[in-house]
């Protein structure tokens, strides 16, 4: 079995009901993309999503593209500009759980194969509790997607504490996955927003749950990171040194370093050395198969990607499927 934990459903008729919803909104939220991206990436970006539409809403095609790719199985999230980190609350609420609708009639067509995560209002902590229970009780999906903030909550944020003990209990998967950079308009250029904004954003995500004691007070969570974690399992060292010289880097108990083995990361890394060396700083049992399907920016072989990185045949099949599959296992379910 091969299992993809990082691909990604596209709802026209959800953004479209946003758009008539919250008209200016939508429209300066649009006008804040093209700022941070720049005009020469966002004419790249639009013709790229273009081409891949089909394989963004058409089950059929996406299953096909799955075959092709020796892809058993995909989990199965919101393309993270359903994110809407600006919806005031009732709207918000609204988006959460029509996307959980959207995505649980999606993955409901090849449930052998598809497997689903949901979404919460992010922004609006007091309403997220709901929507995780319309997610995995109400829906059956198998956990949500959050991104690495929304708004002026922080991963870190007090607010949250609800939330993650909800997820805990319930044993299911936190896919965190960033939209938008806090850089804003310094990486708007060379399709640095990218590039370089997605590793900040996860690396700065990771480093709230971590330094905050989030995972001191909830070590049964199951979150997996986009992107291998970003830039934070590569330079580790600096956030241990911080840990053991400053007393304000000291809210969590034990070295940053050790909670990396607490947490999973995919694949999407781009470099077999990279992708080794994640390996060896978390563990090849931490360690879970992503693509990014079907962007540009992802794995077009995600399978033969880790094959080909020189690890050994148990390491292998653990990020193949292994792993996936102990994320699933004794969850609470509809």
């Amino acid at each position: 079995m091969t299992t993809d934990v990082h691909a990604h459903l596209l709802m026209p008729g959800l953004h479209a009901e946003v758009e008539r919803r919250a008209p200016e909104q939508v429209a300066e939220a649009a006008a804040l993309e093209l700022r941070r991206n720049g005009a020469a990436s966002q004419a790249v970006s639009g013709p790229m999503v273009g081409s891949r539409i089909p394989k963004l809403t058409d089950r059929a095609v996406r299953l096909a593209a799955m075959d092709e790719q020796g892809v058993d199985r995909q989990w199965v999230s919101a393309s993270p500009n359903h994110f809407y980190p600006w919806a005031e609350e009732q709207l918000a609420v609204f988006i959460a759980q029509e996307a959980n609708r959207l995505i649980a009639e999606h993955v409901a067509g090849a449930p052998e194969r598809l497997t689903g995560l949901g979404l919460v209002p992010l922004q609006h902590p007091a309403r997220i509790l709901e929507c995780i229970d319309d997610a995995v009780l109400g829906r059956g999906l198998a956990g949500i997607e959050i991104s690495s903030f929304a708004g002026d909550v922080e991963l870190s944020d007090e607010r949250l504490e609800p939330m993650w003990a909800r997820l805990e209990e319930l044993r299911a998967v936190v896919f965190l996955h960033p939209f938008g950079c806090s850089l804003d308009e310094r990486l708007d250029r060379f399709y640095l927003a990218n590039t370089v904004g997605q590793p900040v954003e996860n690396a700065v995500a990771l480093s709230h749950l971590i330094f905050s004691g989030v995972l001191d007070r909830h070590p049964g969570l199951r979150l997996v990171a986009a992107h291998g974690g970003g830039y934070l399992p590569f330079a580790i060292g600096r956030s241990d040194h911080a840990w053991r010289v400053r007393p304000d880097a000291q809210a969590c108990a034990h070295e940053p370093s050790s909670y990396l083995r607490k947490l999973w990361f995919d694949t999407v890394v781009h470099d077999p050395q990279q992708l080794r060396r994640l390996v060896e700083t978390v563990g090849a049992e931490r360690v879970v198969l992503g693509s990014d399907f079907p962007f540009d920016m992802g794995l077009d072989d995600p399978a033969g990607f880790v094959r080909g990185a020189g690890l050994d045949a148990e390491a292998v099949a653990a990020i193949l499927d292994g792993n996936a599959a102990a994320l699933l296992e004794n969850r609470v379910r509809a």
